[in-house]
This record gives C-alpha cells, sequence and structure tokens, in this order.
C-alpha cells in the first residue's frame, strides 16, 4: 500500500507543476499566441495538452522508479536534479507566455535542456529504465526549443 501512495504522489507531482505553468499559458493562447507567426511545422494547438499530460506522466513515474530504488546514497541529487528541471519547466511558461519574451524564454529553454541531460543523467545512475522513461521529454523540448527560436525570429 506505502508503494501505492508514492506513486500516486509521484505522478501528481509534475501534473501540479504542469497546471502551474498552465496559468501562464491559458491566457496567452486565446490572445497574444493567436497573433504571431509560428514555425512551419508548429503543431496544432489541441496536441499540446495531451503530450504534456503523457510526458508529466512518465517524469512521474521516473521519478516514482528512483523514490522507491534501494540506492538511497544517490537520491537526494536525484530529487534536486528533477526539482530544478520541473522548476525550470514551469519558469519557461512564465517567461514565454506570461512575460511573452521569446527571446529570453529560448534562453530558459536551452537552460532547462541541460537539466533534463543532467537530470536523466542523474536516473541513469539509480535506475536506467527511469532515465529512458525523460528521454521522450527531452526530445519534445528540443522540438519546443526550435518552435520557441522559430517564433523568436519571425516575431
Amino acid at each position: 500500500m506505502k508503494k501505492i501512495y508514492k506513486l500516486i504522489i509521484a505522478l501528481i507531482i509534475p501534473q501540479l507543476a504542469g497546471g502551474l505553468g498552465s496559468l501562464f499559458t491559458a491566457s496567452s493562447v486565446k490572445g497574444w499566441y493567436t497573433t504571431i507567426q509560428k514555425a512551419p511545422l508548429n503543431p496544432p494547438g489541441w496536441i499540446f495538452g495531451p503530450v504534456w499530460t503523457v510526458l508529466f506522466l512518465l517524469m512521474g513515474y521516473a521519478l516514482y522508479i528512483v523514490w522507491i530504488s534501494q540506492d538511497t546514497a544517490k537520491k537526494t541529487l536525484a530529487y534536486v536534479a528533477f526539482a530544478i528541471q520541473l522548476t525550470l519547466n514551469v519558469l519557461w511558461s512564465v517567461i514565454f507566455f506570461g512575460l511573452k519574451n521569446p527571446g529570453l524564454a529560448f534562453a530558459e529553454i536551452g537552460i532547462l535542456w541541460l537539466a533534463i541531460i543532467f537530470n536523466i543523467l542523474v536516473f541513469y545512475r539509480i535506475s536506467r529504465s527511469s532515465a529512458w522513461l525523460l528521454i521522450p521529454y527531452l526530445l519534445w523540448v528540443t522540438f519546443a526549443a526550435y518552435l520557441n527560436y522559430s517564433i523568436w525570429i519571425l516575431n
């Protein structure tokens, strides 16, 4: 039963971060974001919600795997790495959508990308499967960086 509670908590943490980020996103998606030029490969707006939901679930499950692992010596660094990348993820939404600043958001997404790489490496030392669960997140953020850069340059 204890593992089920840990799983639920681990799955909820990234979803809460996503919800916080969406507070800044929601107001701009129907306003400012519709008025700017976007990248040629920009997907339709409806795709972002489901993709982020899945990515946050994968992140949460990766966190759960680390949490229940027996390797307690490396867990503190793993939790810190996870918290940093998750905070940077929310911060990107604040900068891009809240402040409507694609240039600063592009710089921040580069830092986020490096934080995700670091998170993957730290998780890998504890559990390979937890690290692999973060690869789709890294790939999506790489694509998001392209979208962000394009918006910055086009506008």
